[in-house]
Protein backbone atom coordinates (compact mmCIF):
# COMPACT_ATOMS: atom_id res chain seq x y z
CA UNK A 1 0.00 0.00 0.00
CA UNK A 2 1.65 3.04 -1.00
CA UNK A 3 1.52 6.75 1.00
CA UNK A 4 -1.45 8.29 -1.13
CA UNK A 5 -3.61 5.56 -0.22
CA UNK A 6 -2.94 5.50 3.23
CA UNK A 7 -3.23 9.28 3.63
CA UNK A 8 -6.79 8.83 1.61
CA UNK A 9 -7.64 6.37 4.01
CA UNK A 10 -6.95 8.16 6.89
CA UNK A 11 -9.09 11.12 5.84
CA UNK A 12 -12.31 8.48 5.28
CA UNK A 13 -15.09 8.17 7.71
CA UNK A 14 -14.25 4.88 9.20
CA UNK A 15 -11.55 2.77 9.56
CA UNK A 16 -13.06 -0.50 10.25
CA UNK A 17 -11.78 -3.26 8.00
CA UNK A 18 -10.62 -6.77 7.52
CA UNK A 19 -6.83 -7.46 6.45
CA UNK A 20 -4.56 -10.56 6.37
CA UNK A 21 -1.09 -9.97 7.33
CA UNK A 22 1.84 -10.10 4.59
CA UNK A 23 3.48 -12.66 3.58
CA UNK A 24 6.88 -13.07 5.12
CA UNK A 25 9.54 -15.10 7.53
CA UNK A 26 9.22 -14.65 11.09
CA UNK A 27 10.09 -15.85 14.02
CA UNK A 28 7.94 -16.82 16.99
CA UNK A 29 9.39 -16.74 20.52
CA UNK A 30 7.45 -18.52 23.13
CA UNK A 31 8.89 -16.80 26.13
CA UNK A 32 6.53 -18.65 28.64
CA UNK A 33 9.14 -21.97 27.10
CA UNK A 34 11.56 -20.14 26.24
CA UNK A 35 11.76 -21.85 22.58
CA UNK A 36 12.10 -20.14 19.23
CA UNK A 37 10.22 -21.42 16.15
CA UNK A 38 10.75 -20.41 12.64
CA UNK A 39 7.54 -20.01 10.70
CA UNK A 40 6.65 -18.95 6.97
CA UNK A 41 3.44 -16.72 7.09
CA UNK A 42 1.08 -17.05 4.40
CA UNK A 43 -1.79 -15.18 3.88
CA UNK A 44 -3.90 -17.24 5.27
CA UNK A 45 -1.97 -18.34 8.36
CA UNK A 46 -4.22 -17.14 11.56
CA UNK A 47 -2.27 -16.59 14.39
CA UNK A 48 -3.49 -19.07 17.03
CA UNK A 49 -3.41 -16.46 20.71
CA UNK A 50 -2.67 -18.48 23.88
CA UNK A 51 -4.35 -16.75 27.13
CA UNK A 52 -1.55 -17.72 29.38
CA UNK A 53 1.35 -16.62 27.40
CA UNK A 54 3.35 -13.80 25.99
CA UNK A 55 4.24 -14.21 22.52
CA UNK A 56 6.66 -12.01 20.20
CA UNK A 57 6.42 -11.89 16.93
CA UNK A 58 9.58 -10.77 15.30
CA UNK A 59 9.55 -9.76 11.50
CA UNK A 60 12.78 -10.02 9.23
CA UNK A 61 12.04 -7.06 7.02
CA UNK A 62 15.70 -5.73 6.34
CA UNK A 63 19.02 -6.01 7.85
CA UNK A 64 18.69 -2.93 9.72
CA UNK A 65 14.95 -2.42 10.71
CA UNK A 66 13.49 -5.32 13.16
CA UNK A 67 9.65 -5.67 13.60
CA UNK A 68 8.57 -7.42 16.95
CA UNK A 69 5.04 -7.23 18.59
CA UNK A 70 4.07 -8.62 21.58
CA UNK A 71 0.97 -10.57 19.64
CA UNK A 72 -1.32 -11.07 22.98
CA UNK A 73 -1.22 -6.92 23.88
CA UNK A 74 -1.27 -4.87 20.48
CA UNK A 75 1.65 -3.41 21.10
CA UNK A 76 4.24 -3.55 18.20
CA UNK A 77 7.97 -2.05 18.10
CA UNK A 78 10.48 -0.89 15.21
CA UNK A 79 13.21 -1.57 16.25
CA UNK A 80 16.40 0.72 13.90
CA UNK A 81 19.41 -1.82 14.07
CA UNK A 82 22.30 -0.18 11.92
CA UNK A 83 25.00 0.17 14.75
CA UNK A 84 27.94 0.42 11.74
CA UNK A 85 26.10 3.75 11.19
CA UNK A 86 24.32 4.82 14.48
CA UNK A 87 21.45 3.94 12.37
CA UNK A 88 21.64 6.64 9.59
CA UNK A 89 18.97 6.01 6.99
CA UNK A 90 19.94 4.88 4.35
CA UNK A 91 18.28 2.91 1.42
CA UNK A 92 17.76 -0.57 3.21
CA UNK A 93 16.61 1.30 6.27
CA UNK A 94 14.30 3.25 4.01
CA UNK A 95 12.48 0.19 2.53
CA UNK A 96 12.67 -1.54 5.85
CA UNK A 97 10.90 1.26 7.32
CA UNK A 98 8.27 1.90 4.65
CA UNK A 99 7.61 -2.18 4.46
CA UNK A 100 7.17 -2.29 8.38
CA UNK A 101 5.02 0.57 8.77
CA UNK A 102 2.79 -1.02 6.08
CA UNK A 103 2.63 -4.19 7.34
CA UNK A 104 1.73 -2.70 10.85
CA UNK A 105 -1.16 -0.78 8.88
CA UNK A 106 -2.82 -3.83 7.60
CA UNK A 107 -2.63 -5.76 11.36
CA UNK A 108 -6.18 -5.12 12.67
CA UNK A 109 -4.64 -6.41 16.40
CA UNK A 110 -1.65 -3.73 16.35
CA UNK A 111 -2.99 -1.15 18.70
CA UNK A 112 0.36 1.11 19.77
CA UNK A 113 3.67 1.46 18.06
CA UNK A 114 7.36 2.24 19.62
CA UNK A 115 10.09 3.33 17.04
CA UNK A 116 12.73 2.11 18.73
CA UNK A 117 16.66 2.15 18.69
CA UNK A 118 18.69 -1.54 19.16
CA UNK A 119 21.70 0.43 19.47
CA UNK A 120 23.09 1.85 22.40
CA UNK A 121 23.25 5.51 23.39
CA UNK A 122 21.61 6.57 19.70
CA UNK A 123 18.22 6.66 18.43
CA UNK A 124 19.01 7.67 14.51
CA UNK A 125 21.90 9.90 13.31
CA UNK A 126 19.99 11.32 10.16
CA UNK A 127 20.50 10.83 6.62
CA UNK A 128 23.51 8.08 5.54
CA UNK A 129 25.68 10.86 4.10
CA UNK A 130 28.08 8.95 2.87
CA UNK A 131 25.82 6.97 0.77
CA UNK A 132 24.44 10.74 0.18
CA UNK A 133 27.64 11.80 -1.05
CA UNK A 134 27.18 9.12 -3.68
CA UNK A 135 24.31 10.40 -5.21
CA UNK A 136 23.42 13.13 -8.03
CA UNK A 137 21.45 15.94 -7.26
CA UNK A 138 18.15 14.35 -9.02
CA UNK A 139 19.05 11.19 -7.02
CA UNK A 140 18.98 12.97 -3.49
CA UNK A 141 15.71 15.06 -4.69
CA UNK A 142 14.16 11.39 -5.08
CA UNK A 143 15.48 9.93 -1.93
CA UNK A 144 14.30 12.59 -0.05
CA UNK A 145 11.07 12.77 -0.86
CA UNK A 146 10.74 8.89 -0.19
CA UNK A 147 12.15 10.00 3.25
CA UNK A 148 9.27 12.60 3.76
CA UNK A 149 6.73 10.54 2.14
CA UNK A 150 7.61 7.51 4.83
CA UNK A 151 7.67 10.16 7.58
CA UNK A 152 3.89 11.26 6.37
CA UNK A 153 2.84 7.22 6.40
CA UNK A 154 4.33 7.41 10.02
CA UNK A 155 2.12 10.47 10.62
CA UNK A 156 -0.84 9.06 9.12
CA UNK A 157 -0.85 5.86 10.98
CA UNK A 158 -4.58 4.91 12.56
CA UNK A 159 -3.23 3.82 15.77
CA UNK A 160 -0.78 6.04 18.05
CA UNK A 161 3.05 5.81 17.62
CA UNK A 162 6.00 6.55 20.43
CA UNK A 163 9.54 7.62 19.19
CA UNK A 164 11.42 6.12 22.09
CA UNK A 165 14.60 8.69 22.31
CA UNK A 166 17.72 7.26 23.43
CA UNK A 167 21.02 9.45 22.52
CA UNK A 168 21.15 11.08 19.28
CA UNK A 169 18.31 11.86 17.40
CA UNK A 170 19.60 14.47 14.47
CA UNK A 171 18.40 15.49 11.56
CA UNK A 172 16.25 13.22 9.58
CA UNK A 173 16.33 10.72 12.95
CA UNK A 174 14.84 13.90 14.74
CA UNK A 175 12.33 14.14 12.04
CA UNK A 176 11.12 10.67 11.99
CA UNK A 177 10.39 11.44 15.77
CA UNK A 178 8.32 14.39 15.13
CA UNK A 179 5.91 12.24 12.65
CA UNK A 180 5.09 10.37 15.84
CA UNK A 181 2.32 11.05 18.19
CA UNK A 182 4.02 11.20 20.99
CA UNK A 183 8.31 11.53 22.27
CA UNK A 184 9.75 9.96 24.90
CA UNK A 185 13.55 10.22 25.69
CA UNK A 186 16.31 9.83 27.91
CA UNK A 187 17.90 12.74 29.95
CA UNK A 188 21.45 12.02 27.93
CA UNK A 189 19.50 12.18 24.57
CA UNK A 190 20.46 14.67 21.94
CA UNK A 191 17.87 16.50 19.62
CA UNK A 192 18.60 18.48 16.42
CA UNK A 193 18.25 19.99 13.37
CA UNK A 194 21.51 20.46 12.07
CA UNK A 195 21.03 20.87 8.03
CA UNK A 196 21.77 24.30 8.04
CA UNK A 197 25.54 23.35 9.09
CA UNK A 198 25.74 21.36 5.40
CA UNK A 199 23.89 23.99 3.21
CA UNK A 200 20.33 22.55 2.86
CA UNK A 201 17.69 22.44 5.22
CA UNK A 202 15.50 19.70 7.02
CA UNK A 203 13.79 18.50 3.72
CA UNK A 204 11.74 15.70 5.35
CA UNK A 205 9.38 17.55 7.23
CA UNK A 206 11.50 19.04 10.06
CA UNK A 207 10.80 22.71 8.76
CA UNK A 208 6.92 22.11 9.65
CA UNK A 209 6.57 20.18 12.18
CA UNK A 210 8.69 21.49 14.56
CA UNK A 211 7.03 24.86 14.51
CA UNK A 212 3.76 22.99 15.13
CA UNK A 213 5.24 21.74 17.84
CA UNK A 214 7.12 24.18 19.81
CA UNK A 215 6.22 27.42 18.06
CA UNK A 216 7.57 28.96 15.27
CA UNK A 217 10.11 31.36 17.34
CA UNK A 218 11.61 28.14 18.70
CA UNK A 219 11.39 26.24 15.91
CA UNK A 220 13.20 28.92 13.66
CA UNK A 221 16.33 29.03 16.48
CA UNK A 222 17.10 25.53 16.48
CA UNK A 223 16.77 25.27 12.66
CA UNK A 224 19.00 28.55 11.94
CA UNK A 225 21.64 27.76 14.47
CA UNK A 226 21.48 23.97 13.65
CA UNK A 227 21.82 23.50 17.50
CA UNK A 228 21.59 20.61 19.42
CA UNK A 229 19.71 20.29 22.50
CA UNK A 230 19.17 17.81 25.83
CA UNK A 231 16.18 15.75 26.75
CA UNK A 232 15.57 18.17 29.77
CA UNK A 233 15.39 21.36 27.60
CA UNK A 234 13.34 19.42 24.89
CA UNK A 235 11.16 18.40 27.62
CA UNK A 236 10.71 22.23 28.61
CA UNK A 237 10.06 23.52 25.02
CA UNK A 238 7.50 20.57 24.34
CA UNK A 239 9.34 18.37 21.85
CA UNK A 240 8.77 15.73 23.96
CA UNK A 241 6.18 14.64 26.30
CA UNK A 242 8.27 12.92 28.69
CA UNK A 243 12.45 13.09 30.00
CA UNK A 244 13.37 10.81 32.31
CA UNK A 245 16.73 9.16 33.81
CA UNK A 246 18.79 7.61 30.88
CA UNK A 247 18.08 4.42 29.62
CA UNK A 248 14.19 4.56 30.89
CA UNK A 249 13.03 5.86 28.27
CA UNK A 250 12.07 2.12 26.81
CA UNK A 251 9.98 1.10 29.75
CA UNK A 252 8.20 4.87 30.34
CA UNK A 253 7.00 4.34 26.70
CA UNK A 254 5.86 0.70 27.55
CA UNK A 255 3.53 2.20 30.56
CA UNK A 256 2.27 4.57 28.48
CA UNK A 257 1.26 2.43 25.59
CA UNK A 258 0.28 -0.08 28.12
CA UNK A 259 -2.15 2.64 29.45
CA UNK A 260 -3.48 3.49 25.62
CA UNK A 261 -3.75 -0.23 25.15
CA UNK A 262 -6.58 -0.61 28.22
CA UNK A 263 -8.75 2.07 25.73
CA UNK A 264 -11.65 1.14 22.97
CA UNK A 265 -9.50 0.91 20.19
CA UNK A 266 -12.02 2.24 17.84
CA UNK A 267 -12.04 5.49 19.92
CA UNK A 268 -8.16 6.12 19.96
CA UNK A 269 -8.12 5.77 16.45
CA UNK A 270 -11.19 8.41 16.08
CA UNK A 271 -9.52 10.73 18.60
CA UNK A 272 -6.28 10.50 17.04
CA UNK A 273 -8.00 11.31 13.48
CA UNK A 274 -9.76 14.18 15.26
CA UNK A 275 -6.73 16.27 16.84
CA UNK A 276 -4.92 15.71 13.61
CA UNK A 277 -7.21 16.80 11.29
CA UNK A 278 -8.44 19.15 13.26
CA UNK A 279 -5.97 21.29 14.41
CA UNK A 280 -5.27 22.35 11.02
CA UNK A 281 -8.67 24.03 10.30
CA UNK A 282 -10.83 26.15 11.73
CA UNK A 283 -12.72 25.58 14.66
CA UNK A 284 -16.34 25.36 13.39
CA UNK A 285 -15.07 22.82 10.93
CA UNK A 286 -13.34 20.95 13.42
CA UNK A 287 -16.38 20.44 15.36
CA UNK A 288 -18.06 19.24 13.07
CA UNK A 289 -15.09 16.93 12.39
CA UNK A 290 -15.32 15.96 15.77
CA UNK A 291 -19.24 15.28 15.61
CA UNK A 292 -18.16 12.45 12.58
CA UNK A 293 -15.76 10.86 14.42
CA UNK A 294 -17.76 10.70 17.78
CA UNK A 295 -20.32 9.30 15.38
CA UNK A 296 -18.24 6.42 14.99
CA UNK A 297 -17.85 5.16 18.12
CA UNK A 298 -21.35 5.60 18.96
CA UNK A 299 -22.92 2.35 18.15
CA UNK A 300 -20.12 0.16 18.41
CA UNK A 301 -20.03 -2.66 21.25
CA UNK A 302 -17.24 -1.04 23.00
CA UNK A 303 -19.29 1.37 24.00
CA UNK A 304 -21.84 -0.67 25.29
CA UNK A 305 -19.21 -2.52 26.91
CA UNK A 306 -17.85 1.01 28.36
CA UNK A 307 -20.98 1.61 30.43
CA UNK A 308 -21.36 -1.97 31.76
CA UNK A 309 -18.28 -2.18 32.77
CA UNK A 310 -18.79 0.99 34.70
CA UNK A 311 -21.83 -0.08 35.98
CA UNK A 312 -20.65 -3.06 37.39
CA UNK A 313 -17.17 -1.74 38.07
CA UNK A 314 -15.09 -3.83 36.84
CA UNK A 315 -12.47 -3.23 34.02
CA UNK A 316 -13.91 -3.11 30.38
CA UNK A 317 -12.79 -5.29 27.47
CA UNK A 318 -12.42 -4.28 24.34
CA UNK A 319 -12.32 -5.63 21.16
CA UNK A 320 -12.35 -2.78 18.87
CA UNK A 321 -16.23 -3.54 17.59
Amino acid sequence: MGTLTTLRRSLGHHCLRKSSPSPHISKLFDLSQGSLLNVIVSGSFNLQYQSRRTLILESALSESVKLKRLSDSGIVEVNLDRPETKNAIGKDMLRGLKHAFETIDEDESAKVVLVCSSVPKVFCAGADLKERKMMTPSEVKFTVNKLRSMFSLIEALRIPTIAVIEGAALGGGLEMALSCDLRICGEEAKLGLPETGLAIIPGAGGTQRLPRLVGKSVAKELIFTGRKIGGREAMMMGLVNYCVPASEAHLKALEIAREINQKGPIAIRMAKRAINHGIEIDLASGLELEEECYDQTLHTKDRMEGLAAFAEKRKPRYFGE
